[in-house]
């Protein structure tokens, strides 16, 4: 990294806020770097140590094969992320910084609704791939538990699962859940699950304004401003609009997608494009966009939209370092804005990239997506003293970095499924 962008995130990151905000970030690290001190917490202080030696000295060798059974441990570790709840949703993710491991189940925070809604999707694309029945019931079980925990205005709930009268309404989370029906209907026909996903797409075609923009963003990210990574939403609006029949919502995801790219600049780069700092977008919120434009525009023929996404990718894919490590933020200019690196994002950019090597033919886009993939191979725990990190993937590299620091939230893991099924799927059609 070149010395004056080193400068340049430093700025950002300890300057940008303030003495106060600089203060309250260091007090959560050392209040995180305490918890790791007791005897009860040595597994995963262990993975912490292991994981800054690594990106300090050596970053680990990427992993090449071993596609199929990294993605049956994903997949596993899912399912204990689900059993690890009291219903049938899927824990936000295992952090044992938060409290004392020594109680049985800690660490594990409540079931996520967003989250447990595209969870679906992955899972019933896995038992797809390898028939496993198992593992389509859990994702079924998901399904139901969605529609018992829906809003009465058909939207779902920002944050982790809470009672009713605590409920806020968060487009984002309604729309990856609308997602997950989509995939559980498509799979069962069960009319509740269309009961569910036409109020959702009600309550998500009824928050548009004039522009195209979503007004509710929800209590859980900064307010203020248009949230360009939203338009993912507009890829299950399309899908719910083929499976009723009714081209209203395909003509409504049509508009997010061009509203969204209207935040496009010449070189690629998405403006209010984040949770917190629109000034320099994480990947994963980079990746979210980039899946919504390129997903609706494959279904509605829309080529501009599909140009748009190889405007962003390849700006993004020189990046990628020789290993396989992607920087987790980037400012207007393309240029790092971050040390470490988001996990989900990258797994996010490699499924982007896949999926455009599948609809352009470009070799380039696999093979990039290939050192991504491999990269975080690397970094999914196989093997740990703290079962419960087996099969994951954290949310930073280094662990300690600035994305859900020091804990496996659940949607990187989902992510790199998706990845991995990609891999698999090339992988196999190559061979044959």
């Amino acid at each position: 990294m070149k010395p004056v962008t080193i400068a340049r995130i430093l700025r950002h990151q300890y300057l940008r806020g303030g003495v106060r905000s600089a203060y309250w970030a260091a007090a959560a690290v050392t209040r995180e770097l305490r918890a790791l001190v007791p005897a009860h917490k040595q597994a995963f202080r262990s993975e912490v140590i292991r994981s800054q030696w690594q990106f300090a000295t050596a970053m680990p060798q990427p992993v090449h094969g071993e596609t199929q059974e990294r993605a049956r441990a994903a997949v596993q570790w899912l399912l204990q992320a689900q059993a690890a709840s009291p219903d049938d949703g899927v824990s936000l993710g295992y952090f044992p910084c938060d409290s004392d491991k020594s109680r049985e189940g800690a660490g594990w925070r409540a079931s996520y609704p967003e989250t447990t809604g595209y969870i679906i999707t992955s899972l019933l694309a896995f038992s797809a791939e390898f028939d496993d029945a198992a593992v389509a019931a859990a994702a079924m079980r998901m399904a139901a538990w969605e529609t018992a925990v829906q809003m009465p205005s058909g939207a779902v709930q920002g944050g982790p699962v809470c009672p009713p009268e605590r409920q806020t309404a968060a487009i984002f989370n309604t729309g990856m859940v609308l997602d997950g029906w989509c995939s559980a209907y498509r799979h069962s026909g069960d009319p509740k699950l269309m009961v569910a996903a036409r109020k959702a797409a009600d309550f998500l075609v009824g928050d548009l304004d004039e522009q195209g923009y979503f007004k509710t963003n929800g209590a859980f990210v900064s307010a203020g401003e248009i949230k360009t990574y939203s338009c993912l939403c507009a890829w299950s609006i399309y899908r719910f609009g083929e499976l009723a029949q009714d081209e209203s919502y395909q003509r409504a995801a049509v508009r997010v997608i061009e509203a969204a790219l209207r935040q496009q600049q010449p070189n690629g780069w998405f403006a209010h494009n984040c949770l917190t700092h629109s000034d320099a977008p994480l990947t994963h919120t980079i990746g979210y966009t980039l899946q919504g434009v390129l997903e609706v525009g494959a279904l509605a023929g829309r080529p501009d939209f599909i140009h748009a996404v190889r405007r962003s990718v390849d700006a993004i894919l020189p990046r990628i370092e020789s290993n396989g490590y992607l920087p987790g933020r980037f400012y207007a200019d393309w240029e790092p804005a971050g040390f470490s690196s988001c996990l989900t994002g990258s797994a996010q950019i490699a499924i982007v990239a896949y999926r455009l090597f599948d609809l352009t033919g470009q070799t380039s886009y696999r093979l990039q997506a290939d050192k991504l993939v491999d990269f975080l191979k690397a970094l999914q725990l196989r093997q740990s003293d703290d079962a419960a990190v087996v099969g994951a993937l954290a949310g930073s590299f280094p662990l300690m970095g600035s994305y859900m620091r020091a804990g496996y939230p659940n949607w990187a893991t989902k992510y790199l499924l998706d990845a991995l099924l990609l891999q698999q799927r090339f992988d196999s059609a190559a061979q044959s």
